[in-house]
């Protein structure tokens, strides 16, 4: 089996391809439920001798919906949602069309959106300033809480609930490289240093804040290969 490249996404892009073969971004973010089915349906053409057409097209036929609605599932929590409502495939298919038209970075921006207050938007200055122009964020946060509090969400057990899906820590790429390039000195520190932090991806550790930053622009968008 080949699984091939794979890495986090730095500011957000749906069409962010980490493959440096992949010319034509078939295997780009965006295109990864189409390429799941295709996966299973190659399964299901292997599976042919053993069952039944029909039996695969059905099952083939349930992918569409179940990938929709788990990924809906995953996005109201790392928005810190609890309850299901129509209008949360347009709140959060918005907030990802600013965080892409502002280059805004995927896990930093829902990190901190756990600390959302619905009390005082004053308060929330750390998430405006993800965003060049505030008006378009302050916008959509109206929306935001407005549908916080049609669920009575509390802060505080939503800054709790977030911080256990939305990582403070990922293994970004540039990372992984300059481990590597220390490692090629015989130098292992930075491999230590990353498999510890990396234990509790969730958890703040002391003096780590680096290591939850955006990366710096050389390291932005590094691709990487099935030899990687």
């Amino acid at each position: 089996l080949d699984y091939g490249p794979f890495g986090f996404i730095d500011d957000y892009d749906p069409g962010f391809i980490c493959n440096h073969s992949d010319h034509n971004g078939r295997y780009a973010f965006n295109q990864q439920p189409y390429i799941g089915l295709w996966n299973l349906s190659c399964l299901a053409q292997a599976l042919l001798p053993l069952a039944q057409k029909e039996e695969l097209k059905a099952a083939l036929d349930r992918y569409s919906p179940l990938c929709e609605g788990r990924y809906m599932e995953l996005m109201r929590a790392k928005c810190g949602l609890i309850e299901t409502k129509e209008e949360d495939a347009s709140l959060i298919q918005d907030l990802l069309a600013l965080m892409h038209l502002h280059h805004v970075d995927y896990t930093c921006f829902f990190r901190t959106l756990g600390l959302f207050q619905t009390r005082s938007a004053s308060l929330n200055e750390p998430l405006r300033d993800f965003f060049l122009d505030r008006a378009s964020f302050d916008q959509w946060a109206c929306r935001y809480e407005n549908r916080l509090r049609e669920e009575g969400s509390r802060d505080e057990d939503r800054l709790i609930r977030m911080n256990r899906v939305n990582p403070k820590y990922v293994l970004r790429n540039y990372l992984a490289q300059t481990a590597i390039e220390k490692a090629q000195k015989k130098d292992y520190s930075e491999i230590d240093r990353l498999l510890a932090l990396l234990h509790k991806p969730y958890t703040g550790q002391p003096g780590m804040d680096a290591y939850a930053a955006p990366p710096p622009n050389w390291g932005k968008h590094l691709s990487v290969s099935c030899s990687s």
